[in-house]
């Protein structure tokens, strides 16, 4: 017998979001350590706004609901607001009822510009690394970092002599770049000044972008710290240094890294932190700045394998993450991104 197509317009509902989400969904898990996370931040929530005047977004869901779009590689957040408003998993993992009112994507933006003015984001990633040291996850002694270019949102054409004339307005020109030369001491983007122009090795396609850092812990491979700076000759071994001298201490510790960190200055800054450079060696018409008081160790080889996971979590970033190239302009929002 054929069943018949009923079509119910309206519907009263008396259960609640949490009951539809599976007890093994990974959200689960996922939204425990950040609610943990976030009622740690709460001090700061309340110094940053006022206690008149009208309410807010809440800065838990706005954060909650950036998870998602990293998460689900929402696109922009016009079209993250509307999947929260007919997806019973994203409402209960914000914290929306099922009847309550979802936020236009205006007051969203709105809302997310107070939290992209503060360090919450960075105070947040390092409230859920220490949920990971509690729980005994986190090395303290050996570490890895490596660096990625993120191309800017920015076209070539906006690459322009800092003293020569001002584009026109209108329709997107065209541009000879025949005979000229590209430097980032001469010209700069006229859309997006902060980006600088790079290319990812010998050979490839130079394009404005951004340099992304991370510095990872060798046991589980969780990302400790991240970066995002100018896209500079020396962005990658600098930002090393910066990132590992916060997580040193009176002990000795190790940081593996790739060839582009076998320099004399990287080194010498790195054994002045009591942090052994377990760099892979750059031997390539030159000679390495790592001899065998280090290479001889079976640590060496060691921190050499662990390093390649990093790439995972870039990986993850620019395909899952929305990174591969920035929504944002300005170092300052796509650091805090």
């Amino acid at each position: 017998m054929r069943g018949a197509e009923t079509k119910t317009e309206a519907l009263f509902c008396y259960l609640s979001p949490e009951s539809y989400v599976p007890k093994d969904h990974p959200l689960r898990s996922i939204r425990a350590m950040v609610d943990k996370a976030l009622a740690e931040l709460s001090p700061q929530f309340e110094a940053m706004y006022s206690h008149t005047g009208r309410p807010s977004i809440p800065p838990e869901q706005l954060l909650k609901a950036l998870l998602l779009q990293a998460l689900y590689t929402i696109r922009s957040n016009r079209l993250l607001v509307e999947q929260i408003s007919y997806s019973i998993l994203f409402r209960w993992f914000v914290g929306l009822a099922l009847d309550e009112k979802v936020w236009d994507h205006s007051s969203f933006s709105t809302n997310l510009e107070r939290l992209i003015d503060t360090d919450v984001a960075r105070l947040l990633l390092a409230k859920v690394v220490e949920q990971a040291r509690r729980a005994k996850l986190l090395s303290d002694e050996h570490f890895s970092v490596d660096g990625t270019l993120i191309e800017a949102w920015a076209s070539i054409k906006s690459f322009r002599p800092k003293d020569g004339p001002k584009p026109p307005v209108g329709r997107n020109t065209e541009r000879d770049f025949h005979g000229e030369k590209l430097k980032n001491d001469t010209h700069a983007s006229t859309t997006d000044p902060d980006a600088r122009i790079a290319r990812r090795s010998s050979g490839k396609e130079a394009k404005l972008s951004y340099h992304g850092h991370a510095l990872m812990e060798n046991r589980n491979g969780i990302i400790v710290d991240a970066r995002i700076t100018h896209a500079t000759g020396t962005a990658e071994r600098d930002t090393a240094v910066e990132m590992i001298a916060d997580v040193a201490g009176n002990k000795r510790i190790t940081m593996g890294g790739d060839k582009g960190y076998d320099t004399k200055e990287c080194v010498k800054d790195l054994r002045a932190l009591k942090v052994t450079p377990h760099i892979a060696q750059n031997t390539a018409n030159r000679r390495s700045a790592i001899d065998g008081r280090t290479t001889r160790h079976e640590g060496y080889k060691t921190s050499l394998r662990i390093r390649k996971r990093i790439e995972e979590a870039f990986g993850w970033l620019k395909t899952v993450g929305n990174l591969r190239k920035t929504r944002h302009r300005g170092i300052a929002k796509v650091d805090w991104c």
